[in-house]
């Protein structure tokens, strides 16, 4: 299960059933648990804790320090889920003591080539970054987001559950859930209803989630007018309370 060209430090803790490809380094404080498979040519830097049943394909370059001039080689972490997809040439660094010392990545996201998740970043589950997409320090991607190729992100920036960013976007303020952004300067165009409906998510509920669009985006009014009259639309929607509630949390403002 482990070439015999591998280099892997004595530290590291491997399940039994790891599978780590020709010339993969795996560095000390490295935890893989089982299930996972390592191509060839893949750096893994500790302190790292990588999930069960994750692919990590070739040249990808996971856990190392963050690229921050801050940082002075204090001991930070990165933490990956379980049946995670990482594509050639995917770079994910580990935290910094500026955040709370660790990047996170959840389960079931599939990250394509050439993306980059910086330091300090969270991700939550069900996530896609196509080609190229980059994540700069301290953003939080929530679960089911989807990043086009290219897509770039500011960092501290917040991006919410089921958004959609076209190719080539780029992401300077906090985008509200279900949400779908694109065109240069990067605009709202409209919510996510495709990718709602894939995943179960009710009319009523996508009709309350387009008539809150309306209201943030439409109707010239001040967000917090917005989020007030959101409130009223319904008591018992769960996809619109985590919209007003991602709303009262912005950090950078809304992409308007």
């Amino acid at each position: 299960m482990i070439d015999s060209t591998a280099i892997i430090d004595s530290r590291a803790e491997l399940a039994s059933d790891v599978s780590v490809g020709a010339y993969s380094v795996i560095g000390a404080d490295v935890k893989i648990a089982a299930g996972t498979v390592i191509g060839p040519h893949v750096v893994i830097k500790g302190p790292t804790s990588i999930g069960q049943h994750n692919r990590i394909y070739q040249f990808a370059s996971i856990g190392d320090d963050p690229q921050d001039k801050k940082y002075a080689a204090e001991v930070t972490r990165l933490e990956i889920g379980d049946r995670n997809t990482i594509r050639e040439f995917t770079s994910m660094h580990r935290g910094t003591q500026q955040d709370n010392c660790v990047t996170q990545i959840g389960n079931d996201n599939l990250f394509m080539a050439y993306t980059h998740v910086a330091h300090d970043c969270i991700i939550g589950d069900h996530v896609i970054m196509a080609n190229g997409a980059s994540l700069a320090g301290h953003v939080h991607l929530n679960s089911h987001a989807i990043l086009g190729g290219f897509t770039l992100v500011h960092q501290f920036t917040q991006i919410g559950q089921y958004s959609f960013a076209a190719m080539g976007s780029a992401i300077t303020q906090d985008i509200p859930p279900f949400i779908m952004v694109g065109g240069k300067p990067t605009k709202p165009h409209g919510i996510n209803s495709v990718g709602m409906e894939r995943n179960g998510i009710s009319a009523e509920d996508i009709r309350l989630i387009r008539n809150a669009y309306k209201m943030i985006y439409k109707m010239n009014m001040r967000l917090e007018d917005a989020i007030e009259q959101m409130s009223e639309l319904s008591s018992d929607s769960i996809q619109l309370a985590e919209m007003i509630n991602f709303l009262r949390n912005v950090r950078r403002g809304i992409l308007r």
